[in-house]
């Protein structure tokens, strides 16, 4: 992985790769300050930076579009977390997916899952549907579909897993399998998972995406975005977009994300032993039709779930008896939990998807159903989580 300047990408550590994750999010790519002595990667607000004669920069970097300290010590962080050689860092997980897509060219095709983020299906189909390329949403929890959906334009095969908003799960190792046995490219987006609980690119992903705004960040105060990966095609074509665009996060906004990866194993373990007495209240529940959690065993991703992830994540979705009307108004009930989009935050949040995050797919075919609820859990008290929805239900 390239360094700036001649500094080692972990202070005190030959080997980033040798040391466990949590060690690793705290030190990789954030060598103690050289001026100060400093342990907390410093913000450098610089636009410019001096050179030594023409052309030649004095620590590599020349401006700050094209490269930033904080930011490649945040590159380098969440790269090495998600075992990938190189990290982008973009201004917002949106700009991350556009600058991937950027790489296609007219008439070319992406096969996407039937339950995607609406923001991505908006992205494919409103702005790169304009371009010319086409795209097509299949059932990937049969990854043989990937074959009869095929054409020869087609070079991307886009995967979700767990998917927004329904959490279904899918086998990135056989779909990478497939995928480069016909020649395309696997991007995942692990948004859900995070590197902490997957890891898509050792399971055969030629890129992984993140909205760095959710866990990364996990303090639902910076929004951004990242993409990972060891494919030297999609380097080239990353590192000229990432500067050509200019789609960037400004240096505190790296330091947010890079803080927030700090934390985020304890995080995400908290996330998911909430998650875990949630959806056992919810799946006892008279109101409640129907939970959606890969940790449910007759859910149908579990055994995948299961091989493919350390622990089944913070996100639980479930339907209502009463439709749209009750599940919009449970929605709006929760005094601890927040209704707002936006999830993977310290803070409990709820949203209605049809009417919220994924009104932008309907009449699709990833139209969602409209007495879904989908809940982000925090890592507050669980007693205080339990009641708030027990009430919610109650009164709705």
């Amino acid at each position: 992985m390239e360094t700036h300047g001649g500094d080692p990408l972990l202070s005190g550590f030959e080997d980033p790769e040798g040391f466990g994750f949590e060690t690793r999010a705290i030190r990789a790519g954030q060598p103690h300050d050289s001026r100060t002595g400093g342990v907390v990667t410093p913000i450098a607000l610089s636009t410019t930076f001096a050179q030594d004669a023409v052309g030649q920069p004095k620590f590599g970097y020349e401006y700050a579009r094209t490269g930033n300290p904080t930011r490649h010590a945040y590159e380098t962080c969440l790269a090495s977390l998600e075992c990938a050689q190189y990290g982008f860092a973009f201004s917002s997980g949106m700009a991350a997916e556009d600058s991937l897509l950027r790489f296609l060219e007219p008439d070319n095709k992406i096969i996407l899952g039937n339950d995607a983020y609406g923001g991505s299906f908006r992205l494919i189909d409103k702005i790169y549907g304009r371009n010319k390329i086409s795209h097509e949403a299949i059932d990937l929890s049969n990854p043989n579909s990937i074959k009869e959906a095929w054409t020869t334009d087609t070079k991307i095969v886009w995967v979700e897993t767990p998917t927004n908003p329904l959490l279904n799960v899918v086998d990135i190792q056989k779909i990478s399998e497939i995928t480069h046995e016909l020649g395309g490219l696997l991007i995942v987006d692990n948004t859900f998972a995070t590197p902490y609980l997957q890891k898509p690119i050792s399971l055969g992903a030629d890129a992984v995406v993140h909205s760095a705004t959710k866990y990364l960040g996990g303090h639902s105060d910076v929004v951004g975005g990242f993409v990972a990966t060891n494919n030297e095609n999609l380097v080239e074509h990353l590192s000229f977009t990432q500067n050509a665009v200019g789609a960037v996060p400004s240096p505190f906004d790296c330091y947010l994300v890079l803080r927030g990866i700090k934390t985020l194993a304890v995080r995400m373990d908290r996330h998911c032993k909430n998650a875990k007495a949630v959806v056992d209240f919810l799946s006892q529940h008279p109101k409640v039709k129907q939970v959606f959690y890969p940790g449910l065993e007759d859910h149908k991703g579990y055994a995948i779930a299961k091989n493919q992830m350390k622990d089944f994540g913070g996100m639980v979705s479930f339907t209502v008896s009463g439709g749209r009307q009750e599940a919009e108004k449970i929605s709006a009930s929760t005094k601890v939990f927040t209704l707002a989009e936006s999830l993977g935050a310290v803070e409990s949040l709820i949203e209605h998807p049809g009417a919220m995050t994924h009104a932008s797919v309907a009449g699709s075919p990833l139209e969602v159903p409209d007495d879904l609820i989908r809940i982000s859990i925090g890592i507050e008290s669980i007693e205080d989580l339990l009641e708030d929805l027990e009430n919610a239900l109650s009164f709705s």
